[in-house]
């Protein structure tokens, strides 16, 4: 239980990241949000489950990012950290689609153990549906890094892209609910 409040805890203190680089690069250096969000996800990496090895790997690949990132000392490297994320997140969905099952049954079957054959096709479905989400994201987040003024890029990924995500998660909610017998 614990752990899971701090995993939860550092998690959406992380989801807080492009407004804290949008407005903490008026008061500190760059290298120091990045130091920040380094402590952050060391701290994460500590609650992590050791069940969930890709969990770790993603976020040992964005510690040593941070790393990298305090070495230049650079606005622009900040302003990757949103592109990365969502390269991570689609390299485990997708790697879920080759070595089942996917992460969307897996999420699925907490709340039904015997997903029927139709839910299985279904999640696969819905699971290609987020990488598709994360690929398209990633590249926005990219774009907006590499030639979107800093207004914009907080803007995008500081609250667009939230918004997107919930957008999908509430359609694909509704599809389900009217798609599918066992969730009736």
């Amino acid at each position: 239980m614990k752990h899971n409040f701090a995993n939860s805890a550092v998690g959406a203190l992380t989801l807080l990241y492009p407004p804290a680089v949008y407005f903490g690069v008026r008061h500190i250096e760059p290298w120091q949000i990045a130091a920040i969000l380094a402590v952050l996800l060391m701290a994460r990496l500590r609650v992590v489950k050791a069940a969930n090895p890709a969990n770790q790997l993603l976020v040992i690949a964005a510690v040593l990012y941070c790393s990298f990132a305090i070495w230049a000392n650079d606005l622009l490297a900040l302003r990757f950290y949103p592109a990365l994320v969502n390269l991570g997140l689609l390299a485990i969905f997708a790697a879920s689609l080759y070595f089942p099952p996917p992460v969307v049954e897996r999420l699925a079957r907490i709340q039904h153990p015997d997903l029927p054959l139709e839910g299985v096709r279904y999640t696969r479905k819905v699971t290609q549906v987020w990488c598709a989400f994360f690929l398209l994201n990633g590249l926005i987040a990219a774009a907006t890094a590499l030639w979107g003024s800093f207004a914009w890029w907080s803007l995008y990924n500081g609250l667009i892209a939230y918004i997107l995500m919930g957008l999908l998660m509430a359609i694909e909610y509704w599809v389900r609910i009217r798609t599918q017998n066992h969730v009736r």
